[in-house]
């Protein structure tokens, strides 16, 4: 693509950069039309998917991109010049996403829309997912996202399947999530070793999320931690820690002390959730 700019990817950055102006356009559109809309691009790099996203209509762009040689790049736009796209050189696993987005002259909420690169794609996720959306105004509203088709999976798996665990409980707690398309190796530069998957996260009503994200977190952790075993095992240290019994915790919940954490629903997750952090108060 021309009049990106350029550079070679860096390993220690987690870099794969995509060209494909087809698909760059297909990912800036994957959760609808976003004219006039305030997103959020996290690592940016040559700027293929920044290019995409801004003929695509975007109304304000905020590109964060660690890597000086980029961020310069991207400054000598011209929708830079006219406000349209504001680059912030930061790692984004430390940036206070509302203050820039304000600041920009962004509206919330902001779409995030990325391709992360693999080595804090969980991470970032993990962080937007607790980010405090319940609490006033949420900062952020549509994300989409590639990760590794791996980590996609997880994020996407539902009870019963391979990849269900506690990144698909704590997505399912505030987002409905989907994968809306695949790609392989070969379209981007340098090629990773694995496919790469598009995950599209939306809001779920106010009333329909559930607000104690750390709480969910923990309880799913502690159940999928042993996931072979059952609950009244694998929740025993857990239980311990608010004073009380797994048992205790699984019969308040109405769930059977036998069954696996593979095998509960968002809804039974939440009960344990607030189970514990009752317990965890008295």
């Amino acid at each position: 693509m021309n009049g990106l700019t350029p550079g070679a990817p860096r390993k220690s950055l987690g870099q794969h950069f995509l060209f494909d102006r087809d698909l760059l356009r297909r990912i800036a559109l994957a959760a609808g039309p976003i004219d006039g809309r305030t997103v959020v691009e996290i690592g940016p790099g040559p700027g293929g998917l920044t290019r995409a996203l801004l003929e695509a209509g975007v109304g304000i762009l905020i590109a964060v991109e660690t890597d000086e040689r980029f961020a310069a790049g991207l400054r000598d736009w011209p929708e830079t010049l006219d406000g349209r796209l504001v680059v912030h050189t930061a790692d984004a696993r430390e940036v206070d996403e509302a203050t820039l987005i304000m600041s920009a002259g962004g509206r919330l909420p902001a779409m995030i829309v990325a391709n992360l690169p693999y080595n804090v794609g969980t991470p970032l996720l993990v962080r937007w997912l607790k980010s405090g959306a319940h609490s006033g105004e949420p900062w952020r509203g549509v994300m989409v996202l590639m990760f590794q088709k791996e980590v996609a999976l997880r994020i996407c798996a539902a009870p019963g399947d391979e990849h269900y665990g506690r990144l698909a409980v704590l997505t399912r707690s505030s987002m409905r999530p989907r994968i809306a398309m695949t790609l392989p190796p070969g379209a981007f530069r340098p090629p990773p070793k694995v496919d790469s998957a598009v995950v599209v996260l939306e809001p779920l009503a106010e009333a329909d999320a559930f607000p104690d994200a750390d709480g969910l977190e923990i309880v799913a952790a502690a159940a999928f931690n042993q996931r072979r075993k059952m609950l009244r095992s694998s929740l025993k240290a857990l239980a311990a820690t608010a004073g009380t019994t797994a048992d205790a915790l699984l019969s308040k919940s109405g769930i059977e002390a036998t069954r696996r954490a593979e095998t509960l629903t968002q809804a039974e997750f939440r009960s344990l959730a607030l189970a514990w952090r009752q317990a965890s108060s008295t």
